[in-house]
């Protein structure tokens, strides 16, 4: 079984990209899940003529590009494919004033438009679960997702979402498996109370490293080992400021934290997947 790339979510930073690929490349990332929003290196109104360049630039510093963060839209989809980019990442919020069910259906008839257009580039669409007013679990994303080819619409799942909502490990992997198509993402949370006892209780969602998060990641590498995942694990660099202060750490300030983490997913990686066959 080969084994997994080690990919960085860029949303961190908004240095020139050729600073930023020397800068990842020598922290010991293999790819980069490239964030194609306002502020970014690449932008979505460019992004038909500055992903093969990003490509290119990244590529000089042996950096892949297994997935980007962006639009999904017929030109985004067919600069990915030009570019040989895999996967669009998106979170699927939910629009409470028509509720869960209408949210999903209307996500739905978006990805049976965009199906023609996945297929002409050899693209997916790939579903994050996210916490909060989101489809937020495994078993949202099952249900987001029955009944597609997951080479076009697949799940991207995110333990530190599911671990905020309460599912396990085991039954996680079990239930994205059939969706899967490669993109796992690896960061970790908890619940920290954000206000005295004398108060009625107030609960934030806390980003930290992977020794203090609600799930543990060697079981999540040796489920997906066990359950035969191939493909890119990226490490979306969420880390909240410190108890008291709003808002997650941004540039350089996460790199104590990614440092920690990609060691540890580095040495598991070594433990379960081992050598090349």
């Amino acid at each position: 079984m080969a084994k997994p790339l080690i990919s960085v979510f860029t949303k961190p930073w908004t240095d020139p990209l050729p600073a930023l690929a020397e800068k990842l490349a020598g922290l010991g990332f293999e790819g980069v899940e490239l964030a194609v929003r306002p502020g970014y290196q690449v932008l979505p109104e460019n992004v038909g003529t500055e992903l093969p360049k990003a490509v290119k630039t990244l590529a000089e510093h042996g950096l892949k590009i297994p997935s980007i963060a962006g639009e999904i839209d017929e030109a985004t989809i067919a600069a990915c494919g030009e570019a040989g980019i895999g996967i669009i990442r998106i979170c699927a919020p939910i629009d409470l004033d028509q509720g869960y069910r209408a949210s999903v259906e209307g996500y739905r008839r978006k990805f049976d438009a965009l199906l023609p257009a996945l297929e002409r580039a050899g693209v997916a669409i790939g579903v994050q679960n996210h916490y909060g007013t989101m489809v937020g679990s495994a078993v949202g994303l099952m249900h987001l997702l029955d009944g597609y080819d997951p080479r076009r619409v697949c799940g991207v799942l995110d333990m530190g979402h599911c671990a905020v909502d309460g599912e396990p490990v085991k039954i996680a992997v079990d239930i994205v498996r059939p969706h899967m198509n490669g993109l796992v993402n690896f960061k970790s949370a908890y619940h920290r109370r954000a206000n005295g006892p004398e108060l009625d209780a107030d609960y934030v969602v806390h980003w930290t490293t992977h020794d203090h998060g609600g799930y543990n990641w060697r079981e999540l590498v040796s489920e997906l080992h066990r359950a035969g995942v191939e493909g890119t694990f990226c490490m979306p660099v969420e880390y909240s400021e410190q108890a008291g202060r709003k808002g997650q750490r941004m540039g350089d300030d996460v790199i104590p934290f990614l440092q920690k983490d990609i060691a540890h997913l580095k040495a598991l990686i070594a433990e379960f997947y081992g050598e090349e066959d």
